[in-house]
């Protein structure tokens, strides 16, 4: 898959009626689009980049479900990321990046970019569009904004609107954030390490399950004073995020996360959701703790036609990127459009 950068030169005005003089949106897709052919259109989640084939290998790539020689895959990084398109490192015009002075970005805001993404490329129709946890976000507001354009939608561990328990653990996250002195002073784009290192850490206790831990973590002998093995698991993914990410792009997206709410200026929830008109399947873990399988019962319920298929994993929410190949089997099931080819 290629890396382009779609550079949108007017002014983008966004929720929060904040404007950006200019965005940029980088995305990876297969080639050149060519009209007719079918479009996959991934969403991906908080930390992720806009190239599936890196952290969803097990179902991008040539001879996988979603075959870029098949189809026309493309994913998009969302606004606020660090990883090319406009967020907290993109420079304002003092030629500083700007930090925690970036404009708070919902979900609305990163699909209506991306939807000025797929005008530019031609794209009349997206085929499936599919995406977990904010990924997920994502793909029910491209349903929900712009429902003549998708045919079939796929929402993975996610729901209709950010839980209360979801926004807790977003806001401790950036309460460490906040803790780390170099992240408040601002002093370049590499603040905020250690604090980061602490808010991955919160994350990942949400991301996983009890009984994940238990398997993979549990101490080797019964002769230990101090259990030490989860504890050096929380900090080496602490290091291992903050090697790849930064702290304010970090900080925008949990902001982001807490935006979702399909409600918003259009009644209830209820309302929203019977104004999908795609083909619609739900997929929900069973151990994910972050977005209990009630909240994609409700979606599945209250999206007309929807069906409801469940992982089953010992990794939580993070099911939804390590389960791969529950998800394939599931989706083939579903959707014929992967058993004609």
């Amino acid at each position: 898959m290629q890396r382009k950068v779609y550079k949108h030169a007017s002014p983008f005005v966004l929720e929060s009626n904040a404007t950006l003089d200019s965005i940029e949106i980088c995305y990876h897709q297969s080639g050149t689009y060519i009209p007719g052919k079918r479009v996959i259109w991934i969403c991906h989640a908080l930390t992720a980049n806009s190239n599936p084939q890196e952290w969803w290998s097990g179902l991008v790539g040539p001879g996988k479900l979603f075959d870029p020689e098949k189809y026309h895959v493309i994913c998009a990084n969302m606004l606020g990321s660090c990883y090319g398109s406009t967020g907290p490192a993109s420079k304002g015009v003092n030629g500083k990046p700007h930090l925690l002075d970036f404009p708070d970005v919902t979900v609305r805001d990163t699909v209506a970019a991306h939807n000025l993404l797929r005008e530019h490329l031609g794209i009349e129709q997206i085929e499936l569009i599919i995406g977990g946890s904010i990924g997920g976000f994502q793909a029910l507001e491209w349903s929900i904004m712009y429902p003549k354009v998708v045919k079939n939608l796929v929402l993975i561990g996610c729901n209709a609107a950010v839980s209360p328990w979801g926004a807790a653990f977003n806001e401790s996250q950036r309460m460490a954030l906040l803790a780390d002195p170099s992240f408040r002073e601002q002093r370049d784009i590499n603040g905020g390490k250690a604090g980061l290192e602490t808010a991955r850490s919160i994350a990942l206790l949400s991301y996983r399950s009890y009984e994940g831990y238990g398997k993979s973590q549990g101490e080797d002998n019964n002769n230990f004073i101090f259990a030490s093995k989860a504890c050096s698991y929380q900090r080496h993914q602490g290091e291992k995020l903050s090697k790849r990410f930064d702290a304010y792009s970090y900080y925008t997206l949990t902001k982001s996360v807490d935006s979702h709410n399909v409600a918003r200026e259009r009644g209830s929830i209820e309302r929203a959701l019977l104004s999908v008109e795609a083909s619609t399947l739900v997929i929900g873990i069973d151990t994910d703790n972050l977005f209990p399988l009630e909240e994609q019962i409700f979606l599945s319920r209250k999206i007309k036609g929807a069906r409801l298929a469940i992982i089953k994993s010992l990794y939580g929410h993070d099911g939804f990127l390590l389960e791969w190949e529950q998800t394939e089997s599931i989706i083939r099931n579903n959707f014929q459009l992967f058993n004609n080819n």
